[in-house]
């Protein structure tokens, strides 16, 4: 997103910043919204000074499931550090990736690595920190990404965060989070979206409908993959009460 579209922004929210002036409770309201929604789309922009267009929107690799050849193409990924990375699965969590990381590459270097490598964290229940590891990302944004806390699905992030930034910046935001999806009640496109999800595997996801609790669904996956790999697909599940 270019400076000038910050521009643009800012002249388009005079009408909400003018509109609000009554002096009452509401207007004074309206303009902060208005204001930190403009501050948080400066925020962002000015965090990812000229990254490429196309590497802002270009799929990011997944600690979990990528070649060793594929990792060293990441800025700063030796073939060792690439081997390291593998070796280590899996990463339950970005702060575990991240620690992983700095140990190898250190902090500076692992948080450009981002741009390129990233394990999706659960919106939900993300710390702060995690949060401000992804590129563009600052204290305003991480507060918008939290204040709509829990979310139901990704379009319920998407409309939210679209509040504060235009479409192409939602969309790359998007790439860096997930909403897990109910065991029992998710579409096959839900579970097809799960990182590494095969046919075959979604099919084992709904053959054993309706769940009780998380200990069946690892003691059913478990029968087709080993313990690591159930514990990968369990971060991006849930069971919703009545679900």
């Amino acid at each position: 997103m270019s400076r000038n579209h910050i521009a643009t922004l800012a002249i388009a929210m005079i009408p909400v910043l003018t509109g609000g002036c009554g002096g009452d409770e509401h207007g004074a309201e309206s303009e902060h919204a208005a204001v930190e929604s403009e501050h948080a789309a400066a925020e962002s922009t000015e965090a990812m000074g000229d990254m490429d267009a196309a590497a802002a929107t270009a799929a990011l690799l997944n600690p979990n499931l990528a070649t060793e050849d594929e990792l060293t193409a990441v800025p700063g990924i030796t073939a060792e550090v690439a081997a390291a990375v593998v070796g280590g699965r899996p990463y339950l969590s970005a702060a575990d990736l991240h620690g992983a990381l700095a140990e190898a590459i250190g902090d500076e270097a692992s948080r450009a690595a981002y741009g390129a490598l990233w394990l999706p964290i659960n919106l939900n229940d993300v710390t702060t920190d995690e949060i401000l590891r992804i590129p563009g990302v600052g204290d305003r944004m991480a507060h918008e990404f939290e204040e709509y806390r829990p979310y139901v699905d990704m379009g319920e992030f998407r409309a939210e965060i679209g509040k504060y930034v235009d479409e192409e910046e939602v969309e790359r935001l998007a790439r860096y989070v997930y909403v897990p999806i109910d065991l029992n009640t998710a579409t096959r496109e839900e579970i097809m979206a799960v990182p590494g999800m095969s046919d075959r595997m979604a099919h084992e996801f709904e053959e054993y409908r309706p769940y009780t609790d998380m200990d069946q669904f690892r003691r059913e996956i478990g029968k087709y993959v080993d313990e690591n790999e159930v514990a990968r697909f369990e971060r991006y599940v849930t069971l919703n009460p009545g679900g």
